[in-house]
């Protein structure tokens, strides 16, 4: 009984402070309205408003001319001190707009709206009728009177019949916000190219090796949104522009932008060694999008189908996972089987990028990450499919350092338990150091390891400025796979930038001074140079670039840290054994563009037979304890095998702000293994493609 009682007097305090909450509120008080009771102040400042706007707005002439009937609406403010602003202005006509805010520009100021006392200051949204039509006096509880949303303390129980007017109305026109953001811009090299002399400019204190960037890291020396605004076309048709130069959808409030553009690659061609023809089939959705300053997010989503040339084919289907699909799409992910001999293989990638301070920034997502100066990396690598990964940049003095933590998956059929691929964890850090003007050193560390004993993601690797070669050692032989590298990159004018990687799996002293080539020699390099504006051609760049890796990197005897997703390497593309040659033109002229790259090298395969099933240490999923040897060890050892590749791409940017291209390519290849095996066969090939694409990242076709 007591406790009825309690909420009894519970309720009813309650219900007396409902009842009383509004007479805390007072509307904004014209002079007019002074001498009015408070229940009456709401209608009182509605029609004086209505009035001084009825007696003072001038309709413009071409309104007049051409007979206009509608609506024009208003958002606007009373602050703290009681004066008059509009926030936005909504009207067919230029000239509306203008008068709109010429009347409100001269309203008075007035007693400001009060909160439990407080002076305090509030929204209203107000229609406009044309022809003006003379104020009716209303009572408070009438329909059509103007509505405040109070900021501060405000009514709980206002009318918020207009709140999605309102929300319409808060809309401004798009102002490209992408290019000042925090989001990546996608990463492929033909568009990359274009800043890169910029970026790279003897003095500047940019850090070029990890990838992709942010739109912020690049404003500084070259503006994007100019470059985008110079290749627009004239056009008045709405189908023209968002065909030619805008987003599909491109949206902007006071504090939250977004667009959503649509993704295509439609591809027809075909080869000299198939007779089924070639062709992918990519629709998909991009939507980009900022909310504050400081946040941005970004997702593209793809469903793809496709068949390629036999030499790609025959790469996916080597690359195949346990369970019944046929093959994995190499930089893409698991192919299902598609009518004949095709595949159905989606795709969906995204990322959060919040920016807490201005010399660091945040990012989780799933995707891809790359580093290294190069057409190619031995340090991390965009070949693989994508994966989840948590990633801190951080810049300040003359460092920029580079923390990633990955969760990869080993797809092999010997290491799925209960019908689920295996985790493993990767994680690295970069640091770059711009030791002068022309000078930028980095430092390179990455380990990989996996849920043995349980352990799952291990905390000792979370700190993101520990050396990794120390934990591997305190968290035992086996736990985990260190490698080491060294960067480097020397700027010799503003036109040639010459750069560099050393890879560092394993090092053994006496085995290097021993001068008998032990397999523990597991180090890769690579020497290149980039020449801007080549010969006084603008936007002309030629590249050459050098790589070899021994045999036996990036693999381990524990195969399950070998470095590697999906089958697939997380750095070069050749896994190791190898060595290459890369040669690479791009020129851009407005929205032409045409690149051109030739690939040559040498390498050594498995034999696979039931005569030679020794590792020759190409394959980094090989156990590299069935190696063929412990001296003697040398670069391309086991089936030798050269190959020539030649790729030439030309086409028109039909969408600067989307990168939406036509595009026509042709691919040569010419690969002669020392021995024809079930695995490696030999090939000559000629591709030819036509197609649309939005290019968004980078496509590999040279294994």
């Amino acid at each position: 009984m007591k406790h009825s009682w309690l909420i009894t007097v519970l309720l009813c305090s309650f219900l007396s402070n409902a009842q009383t909450l509004a007479t805390y509120e007072k509307p904004p008080v014209f002079s007019e309205c002074d001498s009015l009771a408070v229940n009456q102040l709401k209608s009182c400042f509605n029609y004086t408003l209505n009035s001084i706007i009825y007696n003072n707005f001038k309709i413009p002439q071409i309104v007049t001319e051409e007979e206009y009937s509608g609506n024009i609406q208003v958002l606007f403010e009373v602050n703290k001190e009681g004066e008059f602003g509009v926030v936005y202005v909504d009207a067919i006509y230029d000239d509306l707009k203008e008068e709109t805010k010429r009347v409100f520009d001269s309203l008075p100021k007035i007693k400001p709206a009060t909160y439990n006392g407080k002076p305090t200051f509030v929204q209203y949204s107000l229609s406009i009728s044309i022809p003006l039509m003379p104020p009716k006096k209303e009572t408070d509880n009438q329909e059509g009177e103007v509505v405040g949303v109070t900021k501060k303390g405000g009514n709980l129980n206002a009318t918020l019949s207009d709140e999605y007017d309102e929300i319409n109305a808060s809309l401004k026109p798009y102002e490209k916000l992408e290019y000042d953001s925090q989001l990546n811009i996608p990463f492929t090299h033909s568009y990359y190219a274009r800043f890169d002399d910029e970026m790279n400019a003897i003095g500047t204190n940019s850090h070029t090796a990890a990838k992709p960037f942010v739109f912020t890291d690049v404003a500084k020396y070259y503006d994007i949104k100019a470059e985008k605004e110079s290749l627009a076309k004239e056009t008045d048709s709405w189908v023209g522009r968002k065909l030619y130069n805008e987003h599909l959808v491109q949206v902007q409030g006071k504090d939250y932008w977004f667009t959503v553009d649509p993704i295509l690659d439609l591809q027809l061609g075909g080869e000299t060694d198939g007779d089924d023809g070639t062709w992918n089939n990519t629709r998909g959705v991009f939507i980009q999008a900022g909310l504050g300053k400081r946040f941005n997010l970004s997702t593209s989503i793809y469903e793809s189908q496709g068949r390629f040339a036999d030499y790609f084919n025959n790469y996916a289907e080597s690359l195949r996972a346990f369970g019944p699909d046929p093959a994995i799409i190499p930089g893409r992910g698991i192919g299902k089987g598609f009518k004949e001999n095709s595949y159905d293989y989606p795709v969906a990638e995204a990322y959060l990028s919040y920016t807490p301070a201005d010399f660091l920034n945040i990012q989780f997502g799933h995707g891809k990450n790359f580093i290294g100066d190069g057409y190619r990396s031995l340090f991390q690598s965009d070949v693989a499919s994508p994966y989840p990964f948590l990633k801190l940049n951080a810049s300040f003095w003359k460092i920029k350092y580079t923390s990633t933590w990955m969760w990869l998956k080993d797809v092999r059929p010997e290491v799925v338990v209960d019908d689920a691929f295996l985790t493993k964890y990767m994680a690295n850090h970069y640091l770059s150091w711009n030791v002068s003007k022309r000078l930028n050193i980095g430092l390179f560390e990455s380990v990989m390891w996996a849920d043995t004993n349980g352990r799952g993601f291990d905390v000792n690797y979370l700190n993101p400025v520990i050396f990794f070669r120390a934990i591997e050692f305190q968290t035992g032989q086996g736990a985990g796979n260190a490698i080491l590298g060294l960067s480097a990159k020397y700027k010799w004018n503003n036109k040639v930038n010459l750069y560099g990687q050393f890879i560092l799996d394993e090092f053994s002293l006496s085995d290097v001074t021993g001068g008998n080539k032990s397999w523990k020699n597991k180090f890769g390099f690579q020497l290149g140079a980039k020449y801007f504006n080549a010969f006084e051609v603008d936007n002309l760049l030629l590249q050459a670039e050098y790589n070899q890796v021994r045999p036996y990197t990036y693999s381990h005897n524990t195969e399950i840290l070998n470095y590697g997703h999906f089958n697939q390497p997380m750095a070069h593309l050749w896994g190791a054994n190898f060595r290459e040659l890369v040669l690479i033109g791009r020129y851009n002229y407005k929205r032409w563009f045409a690149d051109a790259k030739i690939i040559m090298g040498q390498r050594g395969f498995d034999f696979n037979t039931e005569d030679d099933s020794f590792a020759y240490g190409g394959d980094i999923y090989t156990n590299e304890n069935d190696r063929v040897g412990d001296t003697g060890i040398t670069i391309g050892q086991g089936n030798t095998t050269n190959s020539f590749m030649t790729e030439l791409q030309a086409g028109y940017l039909l969408n600067p702000e989307t990168n939406l291209k036509l595009f026509t390519n042709i691919i040569y290849r010419d690969f002669n293994p020392q021995t024809i095996t079930s695995t490696t066969a030999d090939s000559n090939t000629f591709w030819f493609s036509i197609g649309l694409r939005t290019d968004l990242f980078n496509w590999y076709n040279d294994f």
